[in-house]
């Protein structure tokens, strides 16, 4: 017996071992190798590919804001985190491949290395093995897994031509269920990635009662309500979000599946409205859904404003903002808020406000980030141009008010403010939140909660336009609080209570007596006192400044109305606004020739009115050319052209010496016409007059041809001209002396000239105007300050007509000095001096030499 159990084990052992070779096709060989490379090399291969899978699963941070992904996105960090796993699936694969050759399970290893290739961005080895598996493979099912397996390849790779070509060609085959299942997973996918969301949500339906469990089928369910509810098929979205929650999804998916049920369910009836609104009650009830608050007002707010409940849905997305912790909801809330400012409301100042934040919180990959952006800066710039109206209108107002009217004023605002607050936070407990809300209401220090002043174009009673002020205030003095003897430096506070705006100094602990001496006074009226008042304009120069500002902003504003918001009954109203505050603006031809395209487009008959207005007040305006020639700027291009040629032959004649030859050239480029070139012969017959003139008309000629031409190309040449000459010219005068032109016939400025440390240039041009206006009123003097040098600072009175007015001037001053009390107690010198010696006086600071001059030079009574 035992013989014949060892012959038996031999013969045994001889047939597994021919089994085992790989080149025999017997049915023992086949079994023996399907088996080992099955549950060996392909069993560990997909063991690791899994894990990788499940990584990336687990990276993917999903946005129920955008329609989840179906596939995680690849990222090559994350790639390096799992290469160990990728080698080791290519090895086991291999192994597979290398032992079993004639094994089932070679052409589902490749595959499988394929996708480890996919994986770890080896794009072309993972195609060239799908593509080798559709050629060499005798399975039809694995040559169709491998094609589909190409689509997600191109796919990654958004090589999307490929990705079409290789859906064209599986599509004509026969398929078993799970490559069908599987081709229109992947063709959703294609479509997804290049957001044809139609396309998609085609095959994921078509695919729908094709899953299994391992496929997730909750989440794709919900994917394809999220695409019907983008779609605008929102019963069809409401059927998938509750198939969805008939899978028991994750939490997550089950909570915005509830969540986007009640956004889109059928509205018809009051009843369904009121349902609606429970299903968000109910969801807000439910402890599980704290951390999702924020969201929740979120869309609540969204299903309001389709009801087209405004007011509701403002005050729900500004408590999705206050309970939110998440910056993306924060941000899509934000813009939610500007967009109905924007579009609804045309509130464009507090929709500024909402942009901005939005911006601030919004990721940079947001979806229509850039078109937000480019937004949130045309608003930026038309709130920038209205707050510079009604700043200025402001302190222009101001001006009229002494210094003690002015504290007055800002006190009072200040507890009118105080009072409303108080009554507010008796009727109701606000509860505080580290959350900013943006309100209209923006507690500005010279609101006094009085409605009736919010649309007036006072900076004061604008509450949107105090909140630049509000802002400063703070960064200074911090949230200091509204309470009685607020006015009060230094207030003590009860036992065991601390000073929360108080900085514990980083140094030695100091003793309560150098406390006391270093505590500074906190005044905010004086604070805001000083703010304001350093801006207010009280020189006749500071006020067109400001008027300046105020005409260069009323015409951006028009510009924005008409160009960028698109709204051109606004623009017209801002323009028309401009020409009557400004008669003389520079803007006129620009603004008659844009009101009359406005009524042309109507067929206004007041567009003939504006022509004509364009015509007889600006012939030679550029908008009159264009408006009686249409054709003018072609026309223009070839004067240009022209004028060029001419002013090569003028400029060679300048370089030849031939002066007077070159003028009659650039004369004859003249009669041309003026275009926008014409400024370069105006700069050439300045050249010429620094050759045949006086230095210093050559000087004022470029300054004013720079004052006329700045930001024109050749106005950055001729600052360098003028730099040049004044630089030459100092250069002569520090080796030959200070010279004062001694022709004294021509007009004349009175100067006061101290040392800084006098700290009067307020009192002395305050003085001066009054002086002027009570005895020399019918001149119309300009009073105005100018810092000499670290040393001197001067007031000047311009402009007297000549040496007579001159002289009668600072005789008269002199005369009245004793009166003047703001001279009082200060040392500084006043003198008359000419146009042209001022400029060498200003370029030169030679006061010395300029008190010499005048003593010599001026009659010794006025001295």
């Amino acid at each position: 017996m035992k013989g014949r159990f060892k012959y038996i084990f031999i013969l045994l052992y001889l047939f597994a071992a021919a089994a085992c070779s790989p080149e025999r096709n017997t049915w023992t060989s086949k079994a023996y190798h399907n088996a080992t490379a099955h549950y060996n090399g392909y069993y560990y291969a997909k063991d690791e590919i899994q894990k990788i899978e499940k990584t990336l699963w687990e990276s993917l941070i999903d946005d129920y804001n955008k329609i989840l992904r179906l596939h995680p996105q690849l990222d090559t960090a994350l790639a390096s985190d799992y290469d160990e796993q990728i080698q080791e699936a290519i090895k086991m694969a291999s192994i597979a491949i290398q032992r079993h050759p004639n094994s089932k399970w070679v052409d589902d290893c490749y595959i499988l290395v394929a996708k480890a290739r996919l994986y770890s961005f080896d794009w072309g080895n993972a195609i060239q093995t799908l593509k080798w598996v559709n050629s060499k493979s005798k399975d039809p099912n694995a040559r169709h897994k491998a094609i589909i397996q190409l689509v997600r390849t191109f796919t990654e790779h958004q090589e999307f031509n490929n990705g079409q070509a290789a859906i064209d060609f599986v599509e004509k085959e026969e398929l078993n269920k799970e490559n069908r299942k599987n081709l229109l997973i992947e063709k959703a996918y294609f479509f997804q990635e290049q957001e044809d969301y139609d396309k998609m949500v085609r095959n994921l339906t078509e695919v729908a009662p094709l899953l299994k469990k391992k496929d997730k089928p909750g989440r794709i369910y919900f994917i394809i309500g999220q695409v019907y509810q983008e779609l605008g098929f929102e019963s069809e979205a409401y059927n998938y979000y509750k198939k969805c929650l008939s899978t028991n999804p994750e939490y997550e998916v089950d909570f915005y599946a509830r969540l986007y049920m009640a956004q889109v369910t059928e509205i018809s009836r009051s009843k369904s409205v009121n349902a609606a609104r429970k299903s968000f009650k109910k969801l807000l009830k439910d402890n599980k859904n704290k951390e999702f608050k924020d969201k929740i007002y979120y869309e609540m707010g969204v299903f309001e404003f389709k009801q087209k409940n405004l007011n509701e849905a403002i005050a729900l997305f500004n408590r999705s903002i206050r309970e939110g912790t998440n910056r993306r909801i924060d941000g899509e809330a934000y813009l939610r808020l500007g967009e109905i400012y924007y579009d609804t409301l045309r509130q464009y100042e507090l929709s500024q406000a909402y942009y901005d934040s939005a911006i601030n919180s919004l990721p940079k990959d947001y979806e229509r980030y850039e078109e937000i952006k480019a937004r949130q800066e045309i608003l930026d710039d038309f709130v920038k141009n209205l707050n510079t109206i009604k700043w200025q209108d402001s302190l222009l107002v101001l001006a009229n008010l002494d210094t003690a009217g002015l504290r007055m004023m800002i006190d009072s605002t200040l507890q009118a403010r105080k009072a409303v607050e108080d009554a507010n936070q008796s009727k109701k407990k606000r509860k505080r939140s580290n959350r900013v809300e943006i309100l209209s209401n923006t507690n500005s220090v010279f609101d006094t909660g009085d409605d009736s002043n919010q649309t007036t174009d006072w900076y004061f009673g604008n509450l949107s336009a105090m909140s630049l002020g509000q802002s400063e205030f703070r960064r200074i003095w911090g949230n200091i609080p509204l309470e009685d003897n607020w006015r009060r430096s230094l207030r003590s506070s009860a036992p065991g209570q601390l000073n929360q705006n108080a900085i514990e100094p980083a140094g030695p602990a100091l003793s309560e007596e150098s406390v006391s001496d270093q505590a500074a006074p906190v005044d905010p009226v004086g604070v805001e006192f000083e703010r304001i008042n350093n801006q207010i304009p009280r020189t006749e120069e500071q006020k067109t400044a400001a008027l300046k500002l105020i005409e260069d902003s009323y015409y951006s504003l028009g510009d924005i109305y008409y160009f960028k918001l698109l709204e051109k009954d606004n623009a017209v109203v801002t323009y028309n606004k401009l020409l009557d505050r400004f008669p003389e603006t520079e803007y006129e031809p620009e603004i008659l020739y844009k009101l009359y395209l406005f009524y042309k487009e109507s067929e206004d008959p007041k567009s003939e009115l504006y022509a004509n207005r364009l015509k007889s007040e600006h012939p030679n305006s550029t908008f009159t050319k264009i408006l009686i020639n249409p054709d003018y700027l072609k026309e223009s291009s070839q004067a240009v052209e022209k004028q060029k040629a001419l002013y090569k032959t003028a400029y060679e004649q300048y370089e030849n010496g031939d002066y007077d030859l070159s003028l009659q050239t650039i004369d004859e480029a003249y009669t041309i016409g003026e275009n926008n070139f014409t400024p370069a012969l105006e700069l050439l017959k300045i050249l010429i007059t620094g050759k045949t003139d006086d230095i210093n008309k050559y000087q004022f000629l470029l300054t004013e041809f720079i004052k006329s031409h700045g930001d024109h190309e050749v106005g950055a040449y001729a600052k360098k001209l003028l730099e040049a000459s004044q630089s030459f010219q100092k250069d002569q005068e520090k080796k030959d002396g200070i010279q004062y032109i001694r022709s004294l016939e021509e007009p004349h400025y009175f100067l006061v000239v101290y040392k800084n440390e006098e700290n009067m240039s307020m009192a002395a041009s305050s003085a001066l105007a009054r002086f002027n206006a009570d005895i020399f009123k019918e001149l119309k003097l300009k009073t105005s300050n100018l810092v000499l040098n670290d040393m001197y600072t001067l007031t000047l009175v311009a402009d007297l007509p000549g040496i007579t007015t001159a002289l009668d001037y600072i005789k008269t001053f002199n005369e009245k000095l004793p009166t003047l009390t703001e001279f009082r107690n200060h040392k500084f010198h006043n003198f008359v001096i000419t146009k042209d010696n001022f400029d060498i006086f200003y370029r030169t600071k030679g006061l010395d030499e300029y008190l010499k001059f005048f003593e010599r030079n001026y009659p010794a009574e006025i001295q």
